[in-house]
């Protein structure tokens, strides 16, 4: 565990990002030109369900690239707000107050803000974002799964991000976030699944609010 805190403190920009997000079942996912005509309606459906969610919470498992495994608690409300609450024993923490992604280290009381456009979970948590500007269907064998692909080309630091959905009636959209990937201009990639997600639930704006290990004003 303490390596994977190591490699948490250690991120800047869009390699935080990465570090947040989450892969799918990239097996699933093919470069057949005949699976992406059969999808060709799914990329605004995936973004239609991106949108529906008001608020979500679910369970996430987080793993690196040495297999090293972090558990905790995502929430969402849109727009633009989430919070990675992680497992007990880890001093992190990070949340979007609908402006800028905030990773906070407690263990160190260092506080780090970007943008929320400026990493791939722009794509995600700005409701400014032209999504569709940026996306493409991510052709797959199994017809239950959805990807979309998104990146700025213009801003490759940025990174991408691959959202994977799951085909479920009575979600938001009807398409239900598994799962996301992104890589980031290092090539850099972390793993999370999503499990138990629930929508619609009451939370209030506190939710994405923190306590500053730098000094005892409450943000």
């Amino acid at each position: 565990m303490n390596t994977v805190i190591h490699t948490l403190r250690n991120l800047t920009g869009a390699a935080l990002s990465a570090a947040l997000v989450v892969s799918a079942p990239v097996a699933l996912l093919t470069s057949a030109p005949a699976a992406a005509q059969a999808q060709s309606g799914d990329l605004v459906n995936a973004v239609t369900a991106l949108r529906a969610i008001t608020t979500m919470r679910a369970d996430f498992a987080q793993t690196d690239l040495r297999g090293k495994r972090l558990t905790g608690v995502l929430t969402l409300k849109n727009p633009g707000k989430i919070r990675f609450q992680y497992q007990k024993g880890v001093p992190i923490l990070v949340v979007s107050d609908g402006k800028a992604l905030t990773f906070i280290d407690y263990g160190v009381r260092q506080v780090q803000r970007w943008p929320i456009g400026n990493s791939p979970l722009g794509a995600l948590l700005n409701p400014r974002g032209n999504v569709m500007q940026y996306a493409r269907l991510t052709p797959a064998t199994n017809g239950q799964i959805v990807g979309i692909e998104v990146r700025d080309k213009r801003h490759p630091e940025y990174g991408v991000i691959t959202f994977i959905f799951v085909r479920r009636a009575g979600v938001p959209g009807g398409l239900e976030l598994s799962s996301w990937a992104t890589v980031d201009s290092q090539n850099t990639r972390t793993v999370v699944n999503l499990s138990n997600q629930r929508y619609g639930l009451a939370v209030p704006d506190s939710t994405f609010k923190f306590n500053d290990p730098r000094s005892a004003t409450r943000r």
